[in-house]
């Protein structure tokens, strides 16, 4: 596969990112603005709390993307998967997913991190309208193994997204909308994962099992 240009992905990668955050941070906008023009209390009232939730979402959603997209922590340092379930809890603390992270705690290397993140990000995709998004981080015969599975009602993973994780995409495929998949593909290679996904009636589950040879000690 010819890799994308490194302008290119970083671009698309930012673009993501800034996705991720803007609907947030209008939101807080918004709310200033109507705070400058609001003499009543209780519309006041209600802007500050609109504020204060849209900058804790914001403030989630940087701290996730943080983990999942940046170079979180030193150069080849581990991460606590803790920090990664914290992160996961607040950005998706509402009431549509209900997180069960059934991981248990480990240090795991930071792409580990960030795969199992953005798997998390591809599961909770699957469910729009809401359902349980399950995380698990297990050993098993020396081989490290991640599983998210999402379950919901008509959860599905469109054909597209399910084909860019099974197969090399042509880099002139590569998007705002599938440059995170993309980007997942890669992590899955750098930890020499093999992704898999499957589907079943309001559920899609998908993995990541790495051959013994690259998984990482406890």
């Amino acid at each position: 596969m010819v890799p994308l240009p490194p302008l290119d992905f970083a671009a698309l990668l930012c673009s993501r990112v800034c996705h991720d955050v803007i609907s947030p941070v209008g939101a807080i906008v918004n709310g200033l603005e109507v705070l400058e023009g609001e003499q009543d209390e209780e519309m006041r009232a209600v802007a500050m709390a609109l504020i204060k939730k849209s900058a804790m979402s914001a403030s989630a959603r940087l701290q996730f993307c943080r983990l999942a997209f940046g170079a979180a922590g030193s150069f080849g340092a581990s991460i606590d998967t803790a920090d990664a379930e914290k992160a996961a809890r607040d950005v998706f603390a509402t009431d549509r997913t209900n997180l069960q992270w059934i991981a248990a705690r480990r240090l795991a290397s930071r792409n580990s991190v960030k795969l199992l993140l953005n798997l998390c990000l591809i599961g909770n995709s699957a469910i729009p309208r809401g359902g349980v998004l399950t995380v698990d981080l297990s050993n098993g015969e020396g081989a490290m193994s991640m599983r998210v599975e999402a379950k919901g009602v008509n959860a599905r993973l469109s054909q597209a997204a399910a084909d860019i994780l099974a197969n090399p995409i042509p880099v002139e495929a590569i998007d705002g909308h599938s440059i995170q998949l993309y980007f997942t593909t890669l992590l899955a290679r750098e930890c020499q994962a093999m992704l898999n996904v499957s589907t079943a009636q309001d559920a899609v589950t998908l993995t990541a099992s790495q051959a013994p040879a690259a998984a990482e000690s406890p």
